[in-house]
């Protein structure tokens, strides 16, 4: 070895370190020298050296005599040794006592040794850069070696961290002189060998680590973050090499459980496992893109006529054996290290195209089948450990799993069929993993507190744990129904949903419930609701309540959003189904549970669904009414609520009537539901039933409305500016012409005459002329209106049901027959204190007898407002029938009545027409008068019958007939004393022969009959008393 410094070598190392030139020692000198080392006496004077002197000497005999560098450096060990637990020394008395005098004996001896590790450093320093192949080896083992004996010996030092601390280990050994000499030194040697043997540094590294881990961490830290990609690849290449070494065939035969136990029987994984972990802080990209690299590698061909070691991570690539052990040897490290299991989960599936299976489906295909088996669990085990990325791994799984859509013909498989049986068994291995791992894990409340916290908290999973994120995504993937992906994503809802508590399960079923489009994709959610219900409970409220939230916060979209109330609706009105197809069988008890649940649920939230009634998409509106429509009423609701609702499903009803005419299908149905939601509301209690009514003849009244039945049209804007509109624009400013002042008034000589009051000559207004609505339109919304207060009014009508049909009424009946149903006496009174006050506010309820005709001269103004009101709303005709109809109620629009016979007995005196026909609005509304006032009993049967001879009669006769009807009146004032409730009915009757002679009433009625006896001969029975 010796000879290696001969010649110029020798001469290139000499330095001006030593104290005494290299010409001057003499081979005696020498002898002396070494031993002086040996012994640790100076030979000359006799004395024991110090041990500054001692390194000193070792030093020289270092840079002179090469055959003594082992010794030499062995005794440095201890100089390097001593500095270090001086340097501690130091530290712990500067924390006990600063600038005590205690410190002073460690300082010096840090001063002393300090200059000698200086100079050990620039002497190994300089042999190494000139021969790096003969120094580099040596001396990177014996720095890296002290390296980790000098930090397992002071690692119990106070001054020194705990080893879980690495940064500020690594700040505390950096700033000791000694260990970042040896750490330059490691670094310089680790880059000279680089280029020709890297794989002897990184072992002694590997060795190291296993040796004096956990505190030789920062080591390997400091090392890594220095060197990131040749650690890395090399740590790697070395860990694959020791794990086929350590013989991989018995690795692959351990499961999961036992992984823990292979670092003592395979060194170097642990130490791998280690320093990769503290890489992947700061490089964790480059540890993803080696590990890739390597199961790229692995399957890969191998390149031709390349030498064993040629390669940059060791030559392994061309390794048949090795290349066979890289795929378990990447499962055994991510199995030891949930860091890099997660560096690389999220990308490998990436990489996991059909060629690549199948290369892997070749590589395990030799395998013996225990050992196939094995490494299946393994990686079952990391999928389910995996922290990230478990969305893409469920996603390759299921992909490629699910069998093929198309049927291949012929005996000839798919080529692929292979990998999707092995992809559909690694699958149910995963469910049945996860749902041991869910349904076996400790729930936190053990009945015995003094147990160890470790076991009482619930295990994680982090597959799980991530999959919690994409429960919507999960939930649109179930709802797809393809063939067995549907079952496999449902069954991990389910386990998601146990796992995850009640904020997970109330998340997926409120996705199934906004996503599912069909009766069967909404089925899912009962399946779901069924297993989940026995062990968590109040499951259903908070999913409606969460469902509620989503309108609140706006998070859906208009078609999902009616999508969401649709399917509730559905949940809501399968329950009636059953019923009606003869009670539920055994297989839809759990549906019927969850259905009723449901409706009770959502029964709490009615007050956030009646907004949506009047959502500006109609059909987000329709379904909400629908769900309204089927839903039950709550069996205690504030009254603010309850008029809260019947305002928005009053306004809903006439919205619809306004669309029906856009779109007829849809009208009626949407219409059909409004009209069973009111039925409903007016059944709930005597509150919601006079909202009901009150606001729909306020409604029926309100001039937005008037056109819907027959009235006419709100007059939008004023006359000037639709005069402005249809006359044309000159382009004259007023602003700029009156800015133009003169001696005189300019006048242009044409027809405008601008003045400072401004601009003249633009001609009348043009008059304003209505649209007429279209008949049989306002005709049907006549008889829509009619029926739904029929309903609402009847005994019958305010049923639950409503007596209609999935919230249709039935197509066979007609909404309006000439023989009204019982009509209930108090909702008839609340229809008609409701007119008398829209159409006379100032009148109070008890005007009810009728004064002299001649009295009805200081109503006169009262009298034709009340006609007015008649000629815009025809409707008033319609909601008088329905009042009449709930016997005595009519005696309450006995204001309306006189006002409005005042005005036709006005008409008809003032007429100077010859027939009657020739005003037809005033005979049709006496005929309906007369007609009204019969059918509410006011009239007895043979003056209520006069209106049948009115259109053959003269202005005049008319007003004499008209005439007897008021002095009847007067005479008989309508009061609801006068009728008599009948129990069999249930109806009230007026018994006229308590109120005298109606003799004296019709006599004007005979003598018209016989002046027109030859029109009116047929109907003379008709008046008979």
């Amino acid at each position: 070895m010796s000879a290696m410094f001969e010649g110029n070598a020798l001469s290139a190392m000499q330095t001006t370190h030593c104290h005494t030139p290299l010409n001057n020692y003499s081979p005696q000198e020498l002898a002396l020298e070494i031993k002086a080392f040996i012994s640790g006496v100076d030979q000359t004077q006799g004395r024991k050296l110090s041990v500054r002197d001692h390194a000193r000497c070792a030093v020289r005999l270092l840079r002179t005599v090469p055959a003594c560098r082992g010794a030499v450096l062995e005794h440095l060990r201890g100089v390097y040794d001593e500095y270090v637990a001086a340097f501690l020394q130091d530290l712990e008395a500067e924390g006990e006592n600063a600038g005590n005098s205690t410190s002073a004996g460690g300082s010096t001896s840090i001063s002393n040794l300090e200059d000698v590790i200086k100079e050990v450093h620039a002497v190994l320093s300089e042999f190494i850069k000139l021969s790096p192949k003969a120094w580099a080896p040596l001396v990177s083992t014996w720095a890296v070696d002290l390296l980790g004996q000098l930090s397992s010996k002071h690692a119990g030092r106070r001054a020194a961290p705990h080893s879980s601390s690495l940064n500020e280990l690594l700040q505390l050994w950096m700033s000791c002189a000694a260990t970042r000499s040896l750490m330059e030194c490691y670094s310089q040697c680790l880059a000279a060998m680089l280029a020709w043997c890297p794989d002897a540094c990184v072992d002694a590294l590997l060795d190291t680590s296993v040796q004096h881990s956990p505190h030789f961490d920062w080591v390997v830290a400091h090392i890594g973050s220095a060197f990131p990609g040749t650690i890395i690849s090399r740590v790697l290449a070395c860990g694959l090499k020791d794990f086929y070494a350590h013989g991989y065939s018995s690795a692959e035969k351990i499961n999961q459980q036992q992984a823990i136990d292979k670092s003592s029987r395979v060194p170097k994984i642990g130490s791998v496992v280690g320093i990769l972990g503290h890489l992947a802080s700061r490089h964790s990209d480059s540890i993803k893109k080696e590990l890739l690299r390597m199961f790229q590698d692995s399957l890969s061909p191998p390149a031709q006529n390349v030498p064993p070691h040629s390669s940059g991570a060791g030559g392994w690539e061309n390794s048949p054996h090795l290349r066979r052990a890289t795929v378990p040897f990447l499962l055994q490290l991510a199995a030891l290290s949930p860091t890099l299991l997660g560096a690389v989960s999220a990308e490998l599936v990436e990489f996991l195209r059909p060629p690549i299976l199948i290369q892997l489906q070749a590589q395990f295909q030799a395998l013996p089948r225990e050992e196939l088996e094995n490494m299946l669990g393994l990686a079952v085990h990391l999928i389910s450990q995996s922290p990230s990325g478990g969305a893409r791994v469920l996603k390759f799984l299921a992909d490629t799993a699910t069998p093929s859509s198309v049927i291949i013909s012929g005996p000839t498989p798919s080529p692929h069929d292979s990998i999707r049986e092995a992809c559909d068994r690694l699958l149910q291995m995963l469910l049945l993993h996860l749902h041991k791992l869910v349904h076996n894990r400790p729930e936190g409340d053990e009945p015995f507190p003094q147990s160890s916290t470790a076991s009482a908290m619930p295990q994680v999973i982090p597959f799980l744990d991530e999959l919690q994120g994409h429960i919507g995504d999960l939930c649109a993937e179930t709802l797809r129904l393809e063939r067995k992906r549907h079952l496999w994503l449902h069954q991990l809802l389910c386990l998601l949903s146990v796992y995850g508590g009640p904020s997970v399960a109330t998340e997926a079923l409120c996705q199934l419930f906004t996503q599912a489009r069909n009766p069967e994709e909404l089925a899912l959610a009962s399946q779901l609701y069924t297993p989940l219900s026995t062990s968590l409970s109040g499951l259903l409220p908070s999913t409606v309540a969460r469902c509620v939230a989503q309108i609140h916060t706006e998070t859906l979209d208009n078609k999902e959003l009616a999508q969401l109330l649709n399917n509730l609706a559905t949940a809501v009105q399968s329950q009636d189904e059953d019923r009606k197809n003869g009670g539920a069988a055994t297989g839809s008890l759990a549906q019927s549970s969850m259905t009723t649940q449901v409706r009770v649920a959502i029964s709490g939230h009615l007050q956030d669904f009646c907004p949506l009634l009047l959502h500006g998409d109609t059909m987000v509106s329709k379904a909400a009414v629908h769900l309204l429509s089927c839903s039950q009423l709550p069996r205690a609701c504030s009254p603010a609520h309850l008029l809260l609702i019947c305002r928005a499903a009053v306004s809903h009803f006439f919205l619809c009537l306004r669309q029906q005419g856009d779109s007829l299908t849809i009208g009626e149905e949407e219409v059909g539901y409004s009209m069973r939601l009111l039925s409903r509301l007016a059944a709930y209690s005597p509150l919601t039933l006079k909202a009901v009514l009150q606001q729909l003849v306020e409604g029926a009244l309100h001039r937005g409305n008037r056109d819907l039945f027959g009235g006419p049209q709100e007059n939008q804007g004023d006359g000037t500016t639709q005069s402005s509109n249809l006359v044309p624009d000159l382009g004259i400013s007023l602003l700029d012409i009156n800015c133009k002042f003169g001696t005189s008034v300019n006048f242009s000589g044409n027809v405008w005459s601008v003045f400072h009051a401004g601009v003249i000559g633009k001609g009348l207004k043009p008059p304003y002329t209505p649209s007429q609505p279209d008949p049989d339109r306002v005709n049907q919304n006549m008889q829509t209106l009619f029926a739904v207060m029929v309903q609402c009014c009847s005994s019958g009508g305010g049923s639950p049901t409503g007596g209609t049909t999935n919230g249709r009424f039935p197509a066979s009946e007609p909404l309006i027959s000439d023989e009204l149903p019982p009509i209930n006496a108090e909702a008839a009174k609340v229809i008609a204190v409701t007119l008398v006050e829209n159409i006379c506010p100032d009148v109070a309820n008890g005007e009810l007898s009728w004064p002299p005709e001649e009295h009805a001269k200081t109503t006169v103004e009262r009298d034709i407002h009340i006609r007015r009101c008649f000629e815009g709303n025809p409707v008033l005709f319609h909601l008088l029938r329905v009042v009449a109809a709930g016997r005595p109620a009519l005696c309450y629009c006995s204001v309306i009545l006189r006002g409005l016979l005042s005005t036709l007995l006005a008409h008809w005196e003032a007429s100077r027409e010859p027939l009657v026909v020739d005003s037809p609005w005033h005979l049709q509304t006496s005929c309906l008068l007369v007609s009204c006032m019969g059918e509410g009993q006011l009239l007895p049967p043979v003056l209520s019958n006069i209106h049948e001879v009115f259109p053959h009669l003269s202005p005049f006769e008319v007003r004499l007939l008209l005439l007897g009807v008021w002095e009847y009146m007067r005479g008989n004032s309508p009061m609801p004393q006068k009728f008599t409730f009948c129990a069999d009915q249930g109806l009230f009757f007026r018994d006229f022969s308590r109120d005298g002679d109606v003799a004296r009433y019709i006599a004007p009625i005979h003598s018209v009959l016989h002046k027109n006896i030859d029109r009116l001969g047929h109907l003379c029975w008709r008046f008979q008393v």
